[in-house]
């Protein structure tokens, strides 16, 4: 049998709940067989979940990577064992709708500058409402935060049709994401050092900047549960999601990169504050750890840096929001992608 041209990739860690519930519906609306294969790929689980999908689904391919190698370690090595021509990063809560993979597989078909390509993502519970990990293709600001077309911060769209329009994104979602499985691996996959969070939007910035697109697909939808690993008020996210944005910014700015994150680093004083008025001690404790250790390994990224540049072919994306997303949100009160000043992808 020829290799197959598509893996949808669960990657695994103790959510054996989570597989119940949502496993029979990746394989219903996947068609696995000759073109398809489903792989759990599980991160050293110690409950029964591999036990529990060789039992009763026989068809998905288990790949046991032994040991927590996080989110980006994970599928680095899962993505390094297969043989597809293209894979699918899928959380292992979501619920993909009924023929969610074609549309995908023929963007990136069409397009051979594309490094991946992303489904509208929706609210599991709440349907006809876009889903904050994703929801209808990610974007960036001028000071690195990140926000999505049909959820900024808090606030998700109701999905009305306003977001039909496929075209180019900044940065797709980890929740489901199709990448080239080539170019995945010629580009160094996902930043092991973040471990877990924006490790996806990190990939994305770095392929961009090598002349390659990322593409939203509204044909496509999947269903997200959110927060199936860490809550999103949880320390801990916090705690990576202020780190590694930090990281990601100091890998990929090739331009005013001083300032910018000195900027940023005022701005992430205020959230800090933000969190010790409301009474919120760890999450502002995560802020300032956050910030500690983006400081103690600033040298190795700004050589991360260097290295990269190398490989630069293009910094300026239409995909970059050169206003304040935070100003225009909380001040402005400008709570919904379409009331920001920016050009309709």
């Amino acid at each position: 049998m020829d290799k197959p041209k598509l893996s949808v990739v669960i990657l695994n860690w103790n959510t054996r709940s989570l597989l119940e519930e949502f496993l029979p519906k990746v394989i219903k609306n996947s068609a696995p067989g000759e073109a398809v294969e489903i792989v759990l790929a599980d991160n050293g689980s110690t409950d029964d979940s591999v036990a529990w999908v060789r039992q009763n689904h026989p068809e998905v391919k288990v790949l046991e990577l032994g040991n927590n190698l996080g989110f980006a370690g994970g599928y680095n090595e899962a993505l390094l064992r297969l043989d597809s021509d293209f894979a699918v990063l899928l959380n292992s809560d979501v619920a993909p709708g009924e023929g969610w993979l074609s549309p995908l597989l023929k963007t990136m078909k069409e397009n051979t500058d594309a490094a991946a390509c992303v489904p509208a993502i929706k609210d599991v519970r709440s349907p006809d409402y876009f889903e904050y990990a994703g929801a209808a293709g990610g974007f960036i600001d001028v000071l690195g935060y990140t926000f999505c077309r049909g959820r900024l911060f808090d606030v998700a769209e109701k999905d009305t049709g306003q977001y039909k329009k496929p075209g180019t994104v900044f940065w797709g979602s980890g929740a489901a994401l199709m990448v080239n499985r080539k170019v995945f691996l010629e580009t160094g996959g996902l930043d092991e050092a973040f471990f877990a969070h924006m490790e996806e939007v990190d990939w994305c910035w770095r392929v961009k900047n090598m002349g390659y697109h990322i593409f939203y697909v509204p044909e496509s939808e999947v269903f997200h549960l959110g927060g199936g690993t860490l809550s999103y008020q949880n320390p801990n996210k916090t705690y990576l999601n202020f780190r590694n944005n930090l990281y990601m910014m100091r890998k990929n700015l090739h331009r005013r990169s001083f300032l910018i994150i000195s900027f940023r680093i005022l701005m992430d004083g205020l959230a800090f504050i933000h969190f010790l008025v409301k009474g919120e001690t760890r999450n502002a404790s995560a802020v300032f750890r956050a910030h500690q250790d983006f400081l103690k390994n600033y040298g190795k990224f700004k050589a991360v840096n260097s290295k990269l540049k190398q490989r630069v072919k293009k910094i300026d994306h239409p995909e970059i929001y050169h206003g304040s997303i935070v100003w225009d949100f909380f001040l402005r009160r400008k709570k919904y992608f379409h009331s920001l000043n920016f050009p309709d992808f």
